[in-house]
């Protein structure tokens, strides 16, 4: 049995301990799934040490609690006065699996306080602001060295280009036009091989000029193949062996006796080429962007069904871009509508009949710096034949996205289907 003096001292020091813990404030609420029965789980709260407002030393814990039926009740020490960024981080699990996480600030109250009261958004700035200073580059030990020996932006560098490091040192852009090759001093010219040197073309299924009569014995081709081992001749669809059955100077090919051409035969030549006095071995064919299927909707709100992005620096002034797209209608209850956007404008919507199988068009457009032109056409099986034409301003240094999109008239359960797409582009070419 404890004497009295010895109970007044226990007494005292648990009311010194009393005094000295920090005021608490209760979160008490009902939880509820989505739908509307209540929540049983685990909620577990974690934090890091932080000062609280009454300056006492919270140290880095965690605590957790059933929520049985849907009810929660805990008391925590209030952040909102706290030392800055204190918060509490809470996650909410059942059967072993955590569901969500969030972020309490938790005011000082009296009464009692709902999740709602404590709950903040993710990125608010909770507890008071810090203090904060801007750092000096002097500050940082060795950046003013490594900020001298970096290279910066020269007068050329624009987004879009490649990169180069000019005779200064500093960071430009290769210049040229979009469809030439970055040499590595730097300098720019037509890809292919060597320096500038001609993009390599190719002949199929040419016929060489000479005549078939069973005595001629030499015959032309229109570029001298390059390397000549690229030549395949077919004589009435049988390959004719270099050597064997004919020879190759140049342009000329001399059949030997015994494999001379028959009046009648049919001779075809396949081969490579890159001859510097022919222009053509410089020109460049149309590039398919992109092709494909897309996809379908049975919704009366516009959905893009297809997309063709031009990647940044792709587009250039005098390039022009081809669409070509169909469209088909499955059911018969109500009608449907197709539009096409380039970038953020939108160039075709058309819209169709109940009856209206399929519809189908083009469209061009010719880049013309901050300009571009457009045509298009489209028809149906009984849609009209209609035509447009129009400029828009999108900005084609940056990447450019063609949307293809397509919604019904009503609901129901007919459909558009985006059923084939292709995008075209021809570079601008100089040939004089």
């Amino acid at each position: 049995m404890l004497s009295f003096k010895r109970w007044a001292a226990l007494a005292v020091l648990t009311a010194g301990v009393a005094a000295g813990q920090p005021a608490l404030t209760t979160i008490q609420d009902i939880l509820y799934r989505a739908d509307g029965s209540r929540f049983n789980g685990i909620i577990t709260i974690t934090w890091n040490s932080f000062l609280a407002g009454d300056d006492s030393n919270i140290a880095t814990a965690n605590l957790a609690r059933p929520i049985v039926n849907g009810v929660l009740n805990v008391q925590l020490v209030p952040t909102t006065t706290a030392s800055a960024g204190a918060q509490y981080n809470v996650s909410y699990s059942s059967q072993g699996d955590i569901l969500f996480t969030e972020i309490w600030a938790v005011p000082p109250s009296t009464l009692p306080l709902r999740v709602a009261d404590v709950r903040v958004s993710s990125g608010s700035v909770v507890g008071p602001a810090p203090v904060t200073a801007p750092v000096q580059i002097t500050d940082v030990v060795g950046l003013s060295n490594s900020l001298a020996v970096r290279p910066t932006e020269g007068p050329g560098f624009q987004i879009g280009r490649a990169a180069i490091i000019d005779t200064s040192g500093l960071i430009d852009g290769a210049s040229g036009n979009l469809g030439d090759c970055v040499h590595v001093d730097g300098s720019s010219g037509p890809c292919g091989s060597g320096s500038g040197g001609l993009v390599p073309a190719f002949s199929d299924e040419e016929i060489p000029g000479g005549t078939i009569n069973g005595s001629n014995t030499v015959f032309s081709l229109a570029f001298a193949p390059s390397p000549a081992v690229s030549l395949d001749l077919y004589l009435n669809g049988l390959l004719m062996k270099p050597g064997a059955d004919y020879s190759l100077s140049g342009s000329t090919i001399t059949f030997f006796l015994a494999s001379l051409p028959q009046t009648g035969d049919l001779l075809l030549a396949n081969y490579r080429y890159a001859n510097p006095s022919n222009p053509l071995g410089t020109l460049t064919g149309a590039q398919v962007i992109c092709s494909g299927v897309g996809g379908v909707t049975g919704l009366t709100t516009l959905a893009t069904l297809a997309t063709c992005t031009f990647p940044t620096g792709l587009l250039g002034t005098g390039d022009r871009i081809e669409v070509q797209y169909q469209y088909a209608h499955t059911g018969t209850a109500t009608g449907f509508t197709g539009e096409i956007h380039w970038g953020g404008t939108t160039i075709l919507s058309r819209a169709a009949s109940s009856s209206e199988p399929a519809f189908a068009g083009k469209l061009t457009f010719g880049i013309a710096g901050a300009s571009q032109y457009w045509t298009s056409e489209s028809y149906g099986a009984s849609l009209s034949f209609a035509t447009a034409i129009g400029s828009a301003s999108e900005n084609t240094a940056m990447a450019l996205t063609i949307s293809f999109r397509g919604s019904m008239a009503a609901s129901t359960s007919d459909s558009i289907t985006l059923e084939n797409f292709t995008v075209l582009r021809y570079p601008a070419q100089s040939n004089p």
